[in-house]
């Protein structure tokens, strides 16, 4: 494959994920992480493409929400780091509530051993863990079943949530910029905006590689939340962005 039929590959790949890493690109293409960058550096030079922390994203709007299996392989080290830091804000004898995501199951992996937790959460593959794992009280919202996400969504989720009174909210999103969290799927906003009327805190668990993307719902604004973990690859000009909302802005600390 010549260089510019390579290039025409990764614009198309980018634009029909929204966001691809380097090792993706290169894993996908069958070339070097070299390569990728050499290609990028060209492509995003031209305003085609845009560069962020280890990739790249569309500049288009995402009109269609990633399946769960999307997201589990992509930013492993980041999620991890994320879901460390989060385990540590958790007060004991909390009740808190764990939205369906791949970084919140990685904090769910990391509390699984304390039974002191009351935990709710929309999301089948966390419910699994914490019920064959752990000794905390636990509780699924029920609802509407979205397949590709293994988990619920939906009036009937948005209203069992206010039957709680939660400590800490952990909300994760497919995209998010200086505005706030957006979403493709219509009947997940619902959910998120019932969290705020039941949640003393809320804390948005995100990777920085998602910053920039954007889809058709505004799920939330960035201000209603009083903390965001991501890890460090939000440019300074973004967290200047965030911290002018007056959030509280946490980076996590990769091994």
């Amino acid at each position: 494959m010549i260089p510019t039929e390579r290039r025409e590959a990764i614009v198309k790949l980018v634009e029909s994920k929204g966001v691809l890493s380097i090792p993706e690109l290169a894993d996908l293409l069958n070339v070097s992480a070299i390569t990728v960058r050499r290609d990028l550096k060209e492509i995003c030079s031209q305003g085609i493409l845009q560069s962020v922390f280890g990739g790249v994203r569309s500049k288009n709007r995402s009109s269609i929400e990633p399946r769960r299996d999307y997201f589990e392989n992509r930013a492993k080290p980041q999620k991890k780091a994320i879901a460390l830091k989060a385990s540590k804000i958790i007060p004991k004898n909390s009740c808190i509530f764990l939205d369906a995501g791949t970084t919140t199951y990685a904090l769910a992996d990391f509390i699984k051993d304390r039974s002191d937790l009351t935990i709710i959460t929309n999301d089948f593959i966390i419910t699994n863990l914490l019920m064959l794992q752990s000794k905390c009280k636990l509780i699924h919202t029920g609802g509407t079943v979205a397949r590709g996400n293994s988990a619920c969504v939906g009036d009937a989720t948005s209203r069992s949530l206010l039957n709680y009174n939660i400590d800490i909210a952990f909300v994760s999103s497919p995209s998010w910029d200086a505005r706030g969290i957006t979403t493709s799927a219509e009947e997940k906003v619902s959910v998120k905006r019932s969290l705020m009327q039941c949640s003393q805190r809320m804390v948005l668990l995100v990777d920085s590689l998602k910053f920039g993307t954007t889809s058709t719902y505004l799920s939330l604004p960035l201000k209603a939340f009083d903390t965001i973990i991501t890890d460090k690859g939000l440019s300074d000009e973004d967290k200047d962005l965030i911290h002018s909302s007056g959030i509280s802005l946490v980076f996590a600390e990769m091994n």
